[in-house]
């Protein structure tokens, strides 16, 4: 398997870019309607309506268990998208969740501020508009990146490639891009990366599920999940009763992927921590 991962600004034609490399190389492209999609086929879609790259509010941070399910869901779909083999991703963290396999690249696709307006105003923006929108676009994604991985979006560091589009055609970037993707270096992959995407989606999904029943906050019902292996699940924490240990079970029990569980929950009544 190869992935190729895209983090763009708007107003460089990243997307675009992306696009037409997808199309070279013969591969599926996922983008944010894509990854939605398929978020609808597994029954999360409106777990991950507007957590497109936008970090939640403090107050929904401090006050709701959404973002924190949101999230692991849409890695899940992410993960589950790149079992099924070539791919290039757009956004929603891509290049951060597979950055761990040897056999992803990772693109990142930036210009001036100037450039960037200009590109807008050519689709047909106002000048001040425009503007206005990258600065917004900018901070709704960085933010999302920081408060999703826990990193600077614009750290290098973070990419294989840093294409700047302010002398660049899309051709010639598209071009760079695919004599990269081509080489024998990028392409060379672990033969573990298909029962580690299996692991890491089977983790999200069921961090999730815990999430949503009640499982992972608070001082009693603290559940935690380990995938040792696909389709392998241990379960941890501590629960007040044996109907919340078994309830526990149950929740991950459902799971798509799911063969076993080893059930370690221990059972600590509520008066105990009174």
């Amino acid at each position: 398997m190869h992935f190729i991962t895209f983090s763009r600004k708007m107003g460089t034609n990243g997307s675009e870019i992306a696009r037409k490399v997808s199309e070279k190389m013969g591969y599926k492209f996922y983008d944010t309607e894509a990854i939605d999609r398929a978020a609808k086929e597994m029954g999360f879609l409106e777990s991950v309506k507007g957590g497109d790259e936008k970090a939640p509010s403090l107050f929904q941070r401090l006050f709701s268990h959404k973002p924190a399910i949101a999230l692991d869901r849409i890695n899940s779909v992410i993960y589950e998208l790149a079992e099924r083999g070539d791919a290039v991703f757009l956004g929603r963290g891509s290049h951060i969740l597979l950055r761990s396999f040897e056999c992803a690249l990772q693109i990142r696709v930036t210009a001036s501020v100037e450039k960037r307006v200009q590109n807008l105003v050519a689709r047909g923006f106002q000048r001040d508009a425009a503007a206005r929108a990258i600065e917004r676009s900018d901070h709704e994604r960085g933010a999302f990146i920081k408060f999703a991985f826990g990193v600077n979006w614009e750290n290098s560091e973070l990419y294989d490639m840093v294409l700047n589009m302010d002398k660049m055609s899309v051709d010639l970037a598209v071009s760079t891009i695919l004599n990269a993707a081509r080489s024998e270096e990028i392409k060379a992959c672990s033969v573990d990366a298909l029962r580690s995407l299996e692991i890491m989606g089977l983790s999200s999904r069921a961090e999730a599920a815990l999430i949503e029943a009640g499982f992972t906050y608070g001082p009693i019902n603290s559940v935690s999940v380990t995938v040792v292996a696909p389709g392998k699940v241990q379960l941890g924490g501590m629960v007040e009763d044996a109907a919340g240990k078994a309830m526990a079970e149950k929740v991950v029990k459902g799971l798509k992927g799911v063969v076993s569980i080893e059930n370690q929950i221990r059972v600590t009544p509520a008066d105990r921590h009174a």
